[in-house]
């Protein structure tokens, strides 16, 4: 039988779900809830969800299994708690929470309680990242040794209507985007261990670029370029950038470096996108091919729908995304004391999808 799905939170962010959620046959939208009740009224009556209104009545439907938190992160784990006290299993948008403790309590309230919890980005689950982590996974560059990740840019008050949000606690590049390249590290390498990290602010204020609020200045309350270096408990080690202070723009590069090859990964914001391989002594890069699924958000709610009914693991684990939250901590407090900074936490390997895998196959 199909699992009842709840949407909490009817921002932007929840079409992306919503346009997928509604044609996966194991899974049934039947809420959609927000502060905003006209808000959740108009989102559920597009996508044609039976039931709309204020969070309270989502938490407490009767057949609704499984919470989708898309609120703002600010109230991830408000919200999220609240459906694991109401018995049920819970699927919240990235950050899982703005700090570690906070989430290791989440955690531990949803494993009192016997209810799963996962947690976004589950980009690394589309065919692009998928193959990479199969193609490594089988020897495809060696011992796979160092990764280099680079995302920067001017920053979205260019183009977001009101980007102040992006600029405050619990965002910034880091927090906001870093999610994708960390998870999409950890599916290869594991866990951190330790990190070291610089960080500044080119700007102390910035000035919004479009939408009807144009010529708006607002303040920068958090570091907008952050470089970092990150060594796992293979023994493997990697170096990034997040920032908004570029004017260069270097969207999704990810290189993974093994003792024989070098494979050029899809952006971790993605689904889909190119593989290519280069051997030393090559003059080019090799195409590799991709197989999977790439229908976007929502990947991750249906993998842990599934999980629940037929008891397997679920591979967008919140486990893996709490130890996200504490390498970022940890980038945060390495930047601002000067030093290496220790991460503990664990979170199991997920196993690659199927090749074959289909969102819209009635598997329950």
């Amino acid at each position: 039988m199909s699992v009842g799905v709840a949407i909490v939170g009817c921002g932007t962010i929840s079409h992306e779900y919503l346009r997928n959620l509604t044609t996966f046959p194991d899974v049934r939208v039947l809420v959609c809830a927000d502060l905003d009740t006209e808000r959740a009224k108009a989102v559920a009556g597009q996508y044609g969800v039976p039931t709309a209104g204020e969070p309270e009545l989502a938490l407490r439907h009767p057949d609704v299994e499984l919470v989708v938190n898309l609120t703002i992160p600010a109230a991830h784990v408000e919200v999220s708690a609240a459906a694991i006290a109401l018995g049920k299993h819970v699927y919240s948008e990235k950050p899982l929470a703005l700090d570690p403790d906070s989430g290791a309590r989440l955690l531990a309230a949803a494993a009192e309680a016997g209810v799963r919890v996962g947690a976004a980005p589950d980009t690394f689950l589309g065919a692009g990242l998928q193959s990479a982590i199969r193609f490594i996974g089988q020897g495809g560059i060696g011992d796979p040794r160092t990764a280099l990740t680079l995302l920067q840019g001017p920053g979205p008050q260019r183009w977001h209507p009101s980007p102040e949000f992006l600029f405050q606690q619990g965002a910034g590049p880091l927090f906001d985007l870093g999610p994708y390249y960390l998870t999409a590290l950890a599916a290869v390498f594991g866990p951190v261990t330790r990190v070291a990290a610089t960080a500044g602010q080119a700007f102390g204020t910035r000035v919004i670029g479009s939408g009807p609020r144009a010529g708006t200045e607002f303040a920068v309350e958090v570091p907008t370029h952050v470089s970092c270096l990150m060594e796992y408990r293979g023994g493997q080690s990697a170096t990034s950038i997040f920032s908004f202070d570029s004017p260069l723009s270097r969207q999704g590069f990810l290189e993974i470096t093994g003792t024989e090859a070098t494979l050029s990964v899809p952006d971790p914001n993605r689904f889909d996108g190119p593989l290519s391989l280069r051997r030393a002594g090559d003059d080019d890069w090799t195409p590799v091919e991709t197989r999977g699924a790439s229908v976007g958000r929502g990947m991750g709610v249906l993998d842990l729908a599934r999980a629940i009914r037929t008891g397997t693991p679920h591979r967008a684990d919140a486990a893996a995304a709490l130890h996200v939250v504490e390498v970022m901590a940890a980038v945060a407090q390495s930047a601002e004391r000067g030093e290496f900074v220790t991460v503990h936490g664990e979170f199991p390997t997920p196993a690659p999808l199927p090749e074959d895998w289909d969102p819209r196959e009635r598997t329950l």
